[in-house]
């Protein structure tokens, strides 16, 4: 089987962690099948289109960098030419390639799934969408192609999202399909492969908050003023926040102000690999203070560990959070993060690592999700 995916997000060469999950679905599915990436991604230090066809592992990516304008009164109307330009090259390469695809696999309800739905006109074979984003969950203004979508949504083959209450939030919105199945996001099989010999090793106890640094979605505020609250009662952690964004400096200067850095909170920037790996291999649980998610591939990760994990009660973390590996909290409820923070610092212990990385593997692995997804692509081809 050859299955083309298509993405409105990606890893590019300004940023290896955008829609790193995308890349790991067509990693899973590339186990089974023959899988081509195609990704378009604007870029204002060129002039002309640029085409990348590269390999990551064993998954070939075709990726087209396209112009665009700063400014300008044309410049909206260049940007869209130019997208055009850049998906019609990509499946040009594609065609002198001879790669035709079966099925198509686009990531998100945006501009990649109206090329997916143009692109299975065009070649008479069907398209699926698989979706993770936040937005179903918020009242956020829609744009002319957003309030479009419902046709898209329609026409497809199949539509995949990682979570139930996301399928629930997005059929509130009006997306409608028959062929709704649940597909959840892949865990790297280096952290099904993490030991645990480290994890008594430290002298405080170690606990990550593994982040974004956008404060209105992760409620980093929130987590600093809890841990300032917490470090009165007991001393005995220490809090790693792992990761980068634009409130980086504002979270790291409130830390300061509060005279928790390098005694409570501390920063590493983003860590991705066996580095992020070795953080999880020291640390005691995880813990997130969201306003709103889906299903943060870091809670995967965290289980993967074997490491048990407080998170809010939002989007469907409930799904895959429970008392056998974690506590669910209310957002925005410091109350309950401060309890649940001095609870599990004591018990710990008391989750069964092993069963939590056995369903984890069950639930993420590279195999078993790549095996779901060729299920569904079977069912649509027949």
């Amino acid at each position: 089987m050859k299955v083309l995916f298509l993405s409105a997000w990606y890893p590019h060469r300004y940023d290896i962690m955008f829609g790193l999950f995308v890349q790991k679905h067509a990693e899973a599915v590339n186990l089974y099948a023959d899988v081509r990436v195609l990704y378009v991604h604007p870029d204002e230090n060129i002039r002309d289109l640029e085409l990348i066809d590269q390999y990551h592992n064993d998954l070939n990516e075709i990726i087209v960098y396209y112009p665009v304008r700063k400014s300008g009164y044309f410049s909206k109307y260049a940007r869209l030419k130019n997208l055009f330009k850049a998906y019609y090259r990509g499946f040009n390469y594609l065609k002198e390639k001879k790669f035709a695809a079966d099925i198509i696999q686009a990531n998100v309800f945006a501009f990649s799934a109206v090329m997916a739905y143009l692109l299975s006109l065009r070649c008479k074979i069907p398209y699926a969408v698989i979706e993770h984003w936040t937005r179903y969950d918020r009242n956020l203004s829609k744009s002319f192609l957003e309030k479009r979508m419902s046709f898209i949504a329609k026409k497809a083959s199949g539509i995949f999202p990682v979570t139930y209450r996301l399928q629930l939030s997005m059929e509130k919105q009006g997306l409608s399909n028959k062929n709704y199945r649940i597909v959840n996001n892949v865990v790297n099989d280096l952290y099904f492969e993490a030991g645990f010999e480290k994890t008594e090793q430290a002298e405080k106890k170690r606990i990550l908050n593994i982040t974004c640094f956008n404060d209105e979605q992760k409620n980093l505020t929130g987590i600093l003023h809890t841990i300032s609250e917490l470090s009165k009662k007991r001393q005995d952690f220490e809090v790693y926040l792992i990761g980068d964004g634009v409130d980086f400096e504002k979270i790291r200067s409130l830390s300061d102000s509060l005279n928790l850095s390098e005694n409570f909170i501390f920063f590493t920037g983003t860590l991705v690999g066996e580095d992020l790996v070795r953080f999880y291999e020291s640390c005691r649980f995880t813990f997130l203070f969201s306003n709103y998610e889906n299903i943060p591939v870091v809670i995967s990760e965290s289980l993967a560990c074997g490491k048990p994990v407080i998170s809010t009660d939002v989007g469907g973390i409930s799904e895959h959070v429970n008392a056998e590996n974690g506590l669910l909290i209310d957002k925005m409820n410091e109350k309950m993060l401060f309890d649940a923070l001095d609870y599990m610092l004591d018990n710990y212990q008391s989750y069964d690592r092993q069963k939590m990385r056995n369903i984890a593997y069950q639930n993420y692995s590279y195999s078993n999700v790549g095996k779901k997804l060729m299920e569904y692509y079977t069912e649509i081809l027949k």
